[in-house]
């Protein structure tokens, strides 16, 4: 059995922890670079692109990694293609609950009396 895919979610999922908290990824390999302005603050829409953009990236290699198994690549195994296609629901599915919580914020913004 091939843990190097689990051991590699595992560092993704600290480091993705690690920034939520405000902190700075151990090995950061995200995209995310160059994220900050002028004045050393982060810029909320290049950090929002750079997550979209992971996680289409991550939906694009669980589908080539499905491909590749279908077509009968023998350097694909099951269990990769379940756990690329877990960790793009998983992002997927992270978005979609973000996106949910900006509208309601909004909403709730937009509907407070002045």
């Amino acid at each position: 059995m091939n843990v190097s895919g689990i051991g590699s979610m595992l560092a993704q999922m600290r480091s993705a922890m690690a920034v939520a908290q405000g902190g700075v990824a151990p090995l950061s390999t995200s995209s995310t670079t160059g994220t900050t302005g002028p004045n050393g603050t982060t810029d909320f829409a290049t950090v929002l692109k750079a997550s979209l953009d992971g996680v289409a990236q991550m939906q694009n290699h669980a589908e080539s990694v499905q491909q590749a198994f279908v077509l009968g690549d023998n350097n694909v195994n099951l269990s990769d293609v379940m756990i690329n296609s877990q960790k793009a629901n998983i992002a997927f599915q992270t978005t979609v609950q973000v996106r949910n919580k900006v509208i309601a914020a909004y909403n709730d913004i937009m509907n407070m009396q002045v």
